[in-house]
This record gives C-alpha cells, sequence and structure tokens, in this order.
C-alpha cells in the first residue's frame, strides 16, 4: 500500500471509478430496443449488438432500421410538424425547457451510460458533453420565444432528417434536435450505429416531458438505415460525419430542392507562435487533440510551431504526454479512453503507419491491448505526407515548425479542410490577424475546444457548410420569406454563328465581348452566338478558368471594407444613372430605374452589416464575423436582364466578394456595356467578371471549379441538378435562387445578403473568470 508521503511525491493517482450500476441496471431491464417512432418504441426487429469499446462486452441490442421504419418515422413527423408549427413561441419553449430540465436530473445516469456506449473518459462526459446538451435546450428555448419577433416572415422547413457521428453521441443530437424544434420543426434523427444508447434515453426523456407524439422520431441502424433517410420526404437532411459520405449525400439530393447543412471533417491547425506562454499551449494541445482520444473533428491536429521556440515546447509537451494516464474510461483518472471500435482502432494505426514509411518518426501513439492506443505525434513531417493530409481522428497529432507568420498561415491552410484552428500568443494584434487569415470557421485565440450553443460552429470547404449553434444555426432551420415566382420564359436555341449568318451591321460594325480582369477580352473559342441586337461572345471551360483566375486576384477588394466598398457602389449607381436612357433602350426604363436602386440598396448594406458579440462562456469574448466567401459564380435569370443581373451581383460584391457572372443567356447584350459602368466606377479589376454564353454549361463548369467558394443559379430544375451534382465534388453551397420580378421590391435584402458570407465565430479570453463559474454550462 502507497504511503500518503509517496503519493505527494509521485503525485499518482488511485483508482476511482464511477458507479455504473443505475446505467446497467436501465440496460438490463430493456436489453432489446426497437426505434422511436410516433411517441413510443416499436416492437425490436432485427437487431445488432452496441458494445462497450473499453471491455467488448454487449451492452444492449438495438434494431437495424429498414426503409419501412424511415417512411413510418417521417409520416409520424410530417402528420405532427404542423400542430407543432401553429403552438405559440412559449408552448414550444416550454417544452425545450423541460427537456433541459430532464437532461439536469438525470445528468449523472447520462454521463455513465455515453462513457460505456462511446468509451471517453467519465470526467469528459460528466463535466463537458452532459452540461451542454442542457446548455444547448435552454439556449433554443430561447430562441422558440423569440422565433417570431427575431426572424419575422421566417417559417419552419418541415420534417428535417438529422444523421449523428459516435463521437459525441448525445451532444450532437442536442445541437441537432434543439434549433429544429424551435424553429418548429419536427425530426427523424438516426444515432450512429455504435452509440445509439443515450438517443434512445432521450426518447425516454421526450416522453417523460409529454412531448407531442412524432416530434421526435429515433430511428437506429447502419449506414443503410441513413442512406434511407436521406432518400426519404424529408425537408432537410443535417449531417455530421465524414467527408466522403457527406459528398454522396449531397450528390444524392442534388436538384431536389432540399435543404443540407453538412459538418464534415477537420485537419485543424494549431499554430504557436514566439511569445506564445508556453504552458498554457501545451495545455492546449492536451485539451485539443487527446480531449475525446483525439475523435473530434475540430481536434488541433496539426501543431505548428515556431522554430524558435520549437526544442522547450516539444519538451514541455512531451513532459506532459508521458504522463498522461490511459485506462478505464470509467475510473475519474483516466484522461484518455478507449477507441470507439477495433475498426477506427485499425485505421488511426494503418494512418500512422503509413506516415512512418512516409518517412515521419512516431513519438508515442503506441497500441495498447484492447481498444486503446496511447496519445502520440508525428515529427520531421512533410507537408504532402499522409499523417499531415488525412484525418487520423485518434490521439496522435503531427508536430511541425515554421519561421515566420505568412509560412505558418501557409501551412494552415494547405488542407482541404476548414474546420477550426487555435492561435497562442501573447500579443492581440498577432493573434488576431492570424485568426483572420486562417481559413476555417472557427478560431480558438488562447484556447482550443471551446463550445457554446450561442456560438455558431461550422466549416468551409470540404469541412462541410451550413452552422449549427446561435442566430446562424436557427437561419439553417427556418425558410426565407419566398417570393412570387416570376418565371423566366423558355430558353432560346444558342447555336455558334459563323460570319455568314451574322446580321448585316448598321453603321460602324460593333462586336460584344465578355469582360474579365477589368478588360475586353474575346473568347477563348472565337465563336458566337445570335441574339437580340447582334451577336454574344460563346464562353467556354477555357474563359470560365480565365475569369476565375481574374477573380482570384482580386483580394483587395475584401480587405478595402464596407464603407470603402459601400462609396464605390454609390459611384456606380450614380454612373448607371447618368447613362440611365442608353441602358433604358436595350431593356427599358423599369429595369434601369430597379438597377440603379439596388446600387443604393447595397451600398447602403456593405458596412451595416454586422457581425455579433455572443454571451458564451464568461472570461471569453466570442465574436460572429461574417466573412465573404471568396469567389461567388452566378448564373443569371433570363427575365429582366439587366435587373436580374445586378441583383445578384451587387450583393455578392457588396459583403467583399468578386464574381463570375453568366447574364442571362437569351440576351447578354443588355450587360454589354456595363464594363464601362464599372470601370468608370473604381470597381477593382477582377470584382466582377462577365461571361456570355450557355448558363447551364458554364455553371457546370463554376461548380467544378475548385477555387469558386459557392454557387448561385437562377435557372431551369434540369440545370440546377447538373450544377449541385458538379458542386457534390468538391462540396461547394449552391443557391438555388428563386426565379421573380427583378425590378419588385422582393429581388433585394438580407437573404441575398446571408447567402454572400460565411459566420466565421472567434473566441478570445476577455477579463477574469468569475469564481465558480469554469463548468461547461456554468
Amino acid at each position: 500500500m502507497s504511503l500518503v508521503n509517496d503519493i505527494m511525491q509521485s503525485m499518482e493517482y488511485g483508482p476511482s471509478s464511477e458507479d455504473a450500476s443505475a446505467a446497467r441496471d436501465w440496460l438490463a431491464r430493456r436489453g432489446t430496443f426497437g426505434h422511436f417512432i410516433n411517441g413510443s418504441f416499436t416492437t425490436p426487429g432485427q437487431v445488432f449488438d452496441t458494445r462497450d469499446p473499453s471491455t467488448g462486452d454487449v451492452l444492449a441490442r438495438a434494431t437495424q432500421g429498414t426503409a419501412d421504419d424511415i417512411a413510418a418515422a417521417v409520416k409520424a413527423a410530417r402528420k405532427a410538424q404542423r400542430p407543432w408549427a401553429n403552438l405559440s413561441g412559449t408552448e414550444r419553449a416550454r417544452f425545450l425547457y423541460a427537456i433541459a430540465r430532464h437532461v439536469q436530473k438525470r445528468e449523472r445516469f447520462l454521463s455513465v451510460l455515453e462513457t460505456l456506449d462511446n468509451g471517453k473518459p467519465i470526467r469528459e462526459a460528466r463535466d463537458g458533453d452532459i452540461p451542454l446538451v442542457a446548455r444547448h435546450f435552454y439556449h433554443h428555448a430561447g430562441w422558440a420565444e423569440l422565433r417570431d419577433t427575431q426572424f419575422p416572415d421566417h417559417a419552419p422547413l418541415g420534417v428535417c432528417g438529422q444523421i449523428i457521428p459516435w463521437n459525441f453521441p448525445l451532444l450532437m443530437l442536442a445541437w441537432k434536435i434543439a434549433p429544429a424544434l424551435a424553429a418548429g420543426n419536427t425530426v427523424v434523427l438516426k444515432p450512429a450505429e455504435y452509440t445509439p444508447l443515450t438517443a434512445l434515453a432521450f426518447a425516454e426523456i421526450c416522453q417523460e416531458v409529454g412531448l407531442p407524439a412524432g416530434v421526435v422520431n429515433i430511428v437506429t441502424g447502419d449506414g443503410t438505415t441513413g442512406a434511407a433517410l436521406v432518400a426519404a420526404d424529408v425537408d432537410k437532411i443535417a449531417f455530421t460525419g465524414s467527408t466522403e459520405v457527406g459528398r454522396g449525400i449531397a450528390r444524392a439530393l442534388a436538384g431536389t430542392g432540399r435543404r443540407l447543412t453538412l459538418e464534415l471533417g477537420g485537419k485543424s491547425p494549431f499554430i504557436v507562435m514566439e511569445d506564445a506562454d508556453l504552458d498554457a499551449a501545451v495545455e492546449g494541445v492536451v485539451d485539443s487533440i487527446w480531449f475525446n482520444q483525439g475523435q473530434v473533428c475540430c481536434a488541433g491536429s496539426r501543431i505548428l510551431v515556431a522554430e524558435s521556440v520549437a526544442e522547450r515546447f516539444e519538451t514541455l509537451m512531451r513532459a506532459r504526454m508521458d504522463r498522461l494516464r490511459v485506462g478505464a474510461p470509467l475510473d475519474k483518472s483516466t484522461d484518455i479512453g478507449a477507441i470507439v471500435d477495433p475498426v477506427q482502432k485499425d485505421r488511426i494505426l494503418s494512418i500512422c503507419k503509413a506516415a512512418t514509411d512516409a518517412g515521419a518518426d512516431l513519438v508515442g501513439g503506441q497500441p495498447q491491448d484492447g481498444c486503446f492506443i496511447a496519445p502520440g505525434y508525428l515529427k520531421n513531417i512533410a507537408p504532402a505526407n499522409p499523417g499531415m493530409q488525412d484525418e487520423i481522428f485518434g490521439p496522435i497529432a503531427t508536430l511541425s515548425t515554421f519561421r515566420t507568420a505568412d509560412e505558418a498561415i501557409e501551412l494552415a491552410n494547405n488542407t482541404r479542410y476548414g474546420l477550426a484552428g487555435s492561435v497562442w500568443s501573447e500579443s492581440a494584434t498577432v493573434a488576431t490577424d492570424m485568426a483572420a487569415r486562417i481559413k476555417a470557421g472557427v478560431i480558438w485565440i488562447n484556447c482550443a475546444n471551446m463550445f457554446d450553443a450561442a456560438a455558431p460552429f461550422g466549416g468551409y470547404r470540404e469541412s462541410g457548410y451550413g452552422r449549427e449553434g446561435g442566430h446562424a444555426g436557427m437561419l439553417d432551420y427556418l425558410a426565407a420569406p419566398a417570393p412570387k415566382n416570376g418565371g423566366e420564359g423558355k430558353l432560346k436555341p444558342l447555336d455558334a454563328v459563323t460570319d455568314g449568318d451574322a446580321a448585316k451591321p448598321q453603321g460602324i460594325d460593333r462586336t460584344a465581348k465578355m469582360y474579365i480582369g477589368g478588360a475586353q477580352k474575346r473568347p477563348d473559342g472565337g465563336a458566337s452566338y445570335a441574339v437580340p441586337g447582334g451577336l454574344a461572345p460563346l464562353g467556354s471551360r477555357k474563359d470560365i478558368r480565365n475569369a476565375v483566375e481574374a477573380a482570384s486576384k482580386a483580394g483587395k477588394w475584401a480587405a478595402m471594407g464596407g464603407h470603402a466598398r459601400a462609396q464605390v457602389l454609390y459611384f456606380l449607381a450614380e454612373n448607371l444613372a447618368a447613362r440611365a436612357d442608353e441602358f433604358a433602350a436595350r431593356t427599358n426604363k423599369r429595369e434601369v430605374e430597379a438597377a440603379i436602386a439596388r446600387a443604393f440598396h447595397y451600398a447602403a448594406w456593405a458596412d451595416k452589416f454586422d457581425g455579433r458579440n455572443v454571451q458564451a462562456k464568461p472570461g471569453h469574448l466570442v465574436n460572429v464575423i461574417p466573412e465573404p466567401m471568396g469567389i461567388i459564380g452566378i448564373a443569371c435569370p433570363n427575365r429582366n436582364p439587366l435587373a436580374g443581373f445586378l441583383s445578384l451581383v451587387l450583393p455578392a460584391i457588396a459583403m467583399g466578394n468578386s464574381v463570375v457572372a453568366i447574364p442571362a443567356q437569351n440576351d447578354p447584350l443588355a450587360v454589354a456595356d456595363l464594363y464601362q459602368v464599372l470601370d468608370t466606377s473604381d470597381v477593382p479589376a477582377g470584382v466582377v467578371n462577365i461571361v456570355t454564353g450557355a448558363r447551364d454549361a458554364l455553371a457546370t463548369h463554376l461548380a467544378l471549379h475548385d477555387e469558386v467558394a459557392a454557387l448561385w443559379y437562377c435557372g431551369t430544375p434540369e440545370g440546377h441538378e447538373a450544377v449541385d451534382q458538379a458542386a457534390s465534388g468538391n462540396l461547394k453551397p449552391v443557391w438555388p435562387v428563386p426565379h421573380r420580378d427583378w425590378t419588385g421590391n422582393d429581388a433585394q435584402g438580407q437573404d441575398f445578403l446571408n447567402h454572400a458570407v460565411r459566420q466565421k465565430t472567434i473566441w478570445l479570453p476577455y477579463g477574469a473568470l468569475p469564481a465558480g463559474s469554469g463548468s461547461a454550462a456554468y
């Protein structure tokens, strides 16, 4: 037996196991679970085992969901949706409040059950996950109460299909169900096959609080069950999981018009500047990559350290890593629990082998008996090494060095992902500069893996699109007011013409050109097509490529700031007004007046579309900043060719984006001389690029281009499907812009601006942390 004096010297812990008897008794009483559909549990069908990852023992059996099960759940949700949406905000808020209270009443039971099913340390489930579950339902009870005043004229989407992963089973459920219910939707949720138990316990809570039947439905099963939900008659799919599966879901929903949000993989940078508090940064590493066994999509798995402090930092990090305890998840002294399944353990080890085969050195990270892997990191690793590029999703980081801030940013952004990042520096100027330059949706400054229901969470690029949490997360479960459909008429046949086919010119012959990089350009293929008033350039894939390249060089436009962009748009309105009669002769007076009004409208918005400072954890300032998407491809409508073009281009550039726009296919000459207005209005070269030709073919080329961050498409259902399919490959969001009268009042407004930006959440330390407020849900 160890003496107290010896323990004080070694700081070793004895076993301190959490009592799991209540959870095990609950499992024993139930044994085999059916689905939760229409307010009650179904009779179990074909079942699968759910196991304790730390021992391999069977905990319970859950039913494998079929397409018929999904159909029954969707039917129940559809029947319940209208009555649920028709409740007052206060009535929905009371249900969400009751759920939060019942989660707190069963906090210890849920913590133990989550640890048994998932393998994470009990400390993390008890102090992190479950309190945040309650926090999400409390927070969204507030949004239910305030929905109609804070989101005027918005409506719930209907029935939402939700598919969640196994790394935070109950917390991911709360992230999705709470905002959906607050907005007035009903849900069908599929938990991960490995970890269904806390979702089924949550179903009992829904019964306890008297939630109306059909509002929440839970169908368990594997990937085939998830595929059935994606194919079902739901109005939205919200998915958290792997990038490859997310890409497949995007393809499956292409052209359907159903809403989709994706929170996918990550390979997040963890940047340690030379002036950082190294001891604090090392603790940040523990919280970032060794938290939850590294099974975190936003884990700071790529540690980038200033060369001047790298040796000292690695010494401190190695010493801290060596003292982390790997062991039984229910032991309160355990730091690193079990990997969720042997399949996942094998995947982690295979990536580590590929990394070392490619020249990296693995420090620590050794497999242990059972489903355990010791914490570790890969060093001497090249940027192209598989360990640097692939998401390991385990307790293994990479360690690299940099010499300058620019090099750090280049390394940080050298990934196809863009979910999160962490910056460590004692200089506010340095830290915020780095945060602004990292291409990711969430940035933590001198902290890591901070979450709150008020703080939007989501990624850029192949980390997905859409946000969960806060105001932005609510918008993703609401539909903006629908405009009156104005249609656009039939597309006219488009054929290249020869000189002999061309109309005889009146007076001096004039050649319309495209506008790329601030200059008029002939089409790369040298072809034209007949349109009212003459010939228009017939653009091709090469012209799209040239336009995207020009747009990528217009970065100074975003850096100008909202006020400077507003002045340019006011100037544009002034110059357009000076030539109103000329443009009216090509279209009509109403269109020109609408075009001028659009310029004034978005000039007004350019410096007023503000971010938010949200009230999250005490001791932190959380800023939600609307950042420009980057390059937006825009396929414009045929109706109102001038007003339609500017109604889409102007909100995009007002927010700091550059655009590649395809004007009305039938009548592109209405904007042929707009380049002169852009030039004389001081719009920088490359901010607006105009490529004329076959709208759907050109839009598909834009969707395929990796540098195009988003696409707006106003056209046919067939064209929308083709664009969606093309965009699914690189996971860019596509906005199918509804047709309308582009000279009317509903052709402008905040909905356009919402699609022109993506929210970036930045966490900064702020003030002193009040005593007693350090828990996850305070």
